[in-house]
């Protein structure tokens, strides 16, 4: 069976906009913040706090979103800041080609058995960078996270097909958003039932063999009831004959002033970062403050 992410109904002001507006705003905000490539952080701020506020404003519970905050922080801060503040990589060229002054400077570390050296060297400029490029992502991730947690499961469907997606692209959406917690909610059984015939999940230790060997009894049980539910899935789409013609959908959606607001919102935010960009602003800034930690 499948189940979703865990929601809860919730009388707020994100809960009573349209799924469509949602989506349709967010889109907008991944498009300003990602593909108008404006690096200015003085810009990137303000739509940060606006993300942050409309967060909050879905009163979203810590004990149910603080697994998909701890992988989106360790994404952002490890993978994504640790890339600006040592290489630089996906910048302008102001970052590409840095020649600012070293914050901190490693020790030359020699490779054993190499002729191979390497010094870690922090730069004023890319240490910024990094920040800049956190405070870009996690704008995009926080409007993001809510949208399981406070969207009916039972509307995903109809909510991409009144998107003007066809049947099957809006029915494939709606179990892509069912897979990640049926895929959970399939590892917490098959963990609780190999624990119950003695498998100690702690004692996974030694090297990558090792410990792909000690969780074979984990990932075949889960893959083969990942493949089983699929088929499932197939059988009961092809016993109502799906995709023989149109869908017909028991769930309706209309849009009100408040979520035309909303989308108009996201349209105006999105129109501005391309304006900027084209008009020349929206370069990569460093405060001045910042360079003087330097000296």
């Amino acid at each position: 069976m499948l189940v979703a992410w865990k929601y809860r109904p919730r009388d707020t002001f994100i809960q009573r906009l349209d799924p469509r507006a949602r989506l349709t705003f967010l889109a907008c905000i991944i498009l300003a913040v990602s593909d108008a490539q404006v690096w200015d952080i003085r810009l990137l701020l303000p739509l940060f706090i606006l993300t942050m506020v409309l967060y909050l404003m879905a009163r979203i519970e810590w004990r149910d979103v603080w697994r998909a905050w701890a992988f989106i922080l360790f994404l952002v801060i490890f993978i994504v800041g640790i890339n600006g503040l040592l290489a630089g990589r996906g910048g302008p060229t102001a970052v590409l080609q840095d020649q600012s002054a070293a914050l901190y400077k490693s020790p030359t570390l020699h490779i054993p058995f190499t002729p191979w050296s390497i010094t870690l060297t922090i730069t004023v400029v890319r240490s910024f960078f990094a920040i800049t490029q956190i405070v870009r992502m996690l704008t995009m991730a926080i409007l993001a996270i809510p949208i399981p947690y406070t969207m009916d499961p039972s509307i995903y469907g109809v909510t991409f097909r009144r998107m003007g997606l066809p049947d099957k692209a809006s029915f494939t959406m709606d179990l892509a958003f069912r897979f990640i917690p049926t895929l959970g909610r399939d590892f917490m059984i098959t963990v609780d039932a190999q624990r119950a015939r003695g498998y100690e999940l702690e004692s996974a230790k030694g090297g990558v063999i090792s410990r792909l060997r000690r969780l074979a009894p984990l990932i075949v049980p889960v893959t083969m009831s990942a493949i089983v539910t699929g088929e499932e899935v197939i059988d009961a789409m092809d016993l109502r004959a799906f995709g023989a013609r149109q869908r017909t959908w028991t769930r309706q959606l209309h849009l009100e002033i408040k979520d035309y607001l909303f989308i108009a919102l996201g349209v105006a935010i999105l129109a501005f970062f391309i304006a900027v960009r084209v008009l020349g602003y929206g370069e990569f800034w460093v405060p001045e403050f910042w360079y003087q930690l330097a000296q």
